[in-house]
């Protein structure tokens, strides 16, 4: 019989388990039997060490009840079900087409089993001609008749629950879709607000921008000269040289386009902590706009078209 999951599958379901509610192992293991009708039931030496990895990695955490423990997923267990909704929607696929073979060695166990029990039957008449009694004889057909009932109930089983896998599949690729397209018109339309910016106040790439590019502002243009504003209640602090390894530990997706978007949702993140731990007064959130103004030019330069 081929694997049910494929490698690494197993983990993720689980996660997408333990997202709907907090369930103990013995709940786990009988959610996935009813998910594949009876036809395949993980064993526990089979979940219960994929949950006390997923543990390990920070994605669950667990609670004693009742002398059980009970797993629930966790912020970081979230964020990557999150990040792997994609992944997800294929589990979906993988899930029904294991059903379906599962299905298709039932209905091979069936026939097959029918044709012995035929042929036993016909030898056993065969053999014993003389001493069969009618009685016996319907009896043996009766029983034949209940197993081939039997058999093709699991088989229809299983057929529905392909059917239903092969919808839930399709509608969670629509949704997976939707969320892609909707966070790229997000990320659009805060590009264009940063440009419009830009326009409006023109300005130098400063160390802010400079940390996000993670490259050189040798190339800044000089600005225009500026009437002294009114002292900070800050003191002014030399700009940091920018951070070569920035974002370094954000793995790539290999897709451009979906690798920005988690730049920028870095970048967002580190923004709002700092001004968050130090505050921010009026003068630096208007150096702040300049800043993001200019970066957002650069960025925008230099992901227009090339000669």
């Amino acid at each position: 019989m081929p694997p049910v999951f494929a490698h690494g599958r197993l983990r993720l379901y689980l996660l997408k388990l333990l997202d709907e509610a907090p369930r103990h192992g013995y709940e786990v293991i009988r959610l996935l039997e009813e998910r594949f009708q009876g036809l395949y039931a993980p064993s526990a030496g089979t979940v219960y060490p994929r949950l006390a990895k997923l543990e390990t990695e920070g994605l669950v955490t667990h609670a004693t009840e009742g002398g059980r423990k009970v797993y629930s997923i966790t912020d970081a267990g979230r964020a990557e079900l999150a990040d792997r909704g994609g992944e997800l929607a294929d589990l979906e696929l993988e899930i029904r087409d294991s059903v379906s073979e599962l299905a298709a060695e039932i209905r091979a166990d069936v026939s097959g089993a029918a044709g012995d029990l035929r042929r036993e039957l016909r030898a056993a008449a065969s053999a014993s001609a003389t001493q069969v009694e009618g009685e016996s004889w319907t009896a043996a057909k009766e029983e034949f008749r209940k197993a081939k009932a039997e058999w093709k109930e699991q088989a229809r089983r299983a057929k529905d629950e392909s059917r239903r896998a092969r919808e839930e599949a399709q509608q969670a690729r629509r949704q997976a879709k939707e969320a892609q397209e909707r966070a790229r018109e997000e990320v659009q339309r805060i590009a264009g607000q940063l440009q419009e910016q830009f326009a409006k106040s023109g300005g130098v790439l400063g160390s802010l921008a400079g940390a996000w590019l993670g490259g050189s502002t040798s190339t800044t243009a000089p600005s225009a000269p500026s009437e002294p504003s009114a002292p900070s209640d800050r003191s002014a602090a030399p700009a940091p040289a920018p951070d070569a390894d920035w974002a370094r530990d954000v793995p790539s997706t290999g897709d451009p386009a979906r690798d920005l978007d988690r730049l920028l949702d870095r970048f967002r993140d580190d923004i709002r902590d700092a001004a968050r731990d130090r505050g921010i007064s009026d003068d630096q959130l208007a150096q702040a706009r300049t800043h993001l103004a200019d970066a957002a030019a650069r960025i925008a330069s230099a992901l227009g078209p090339q000669d």
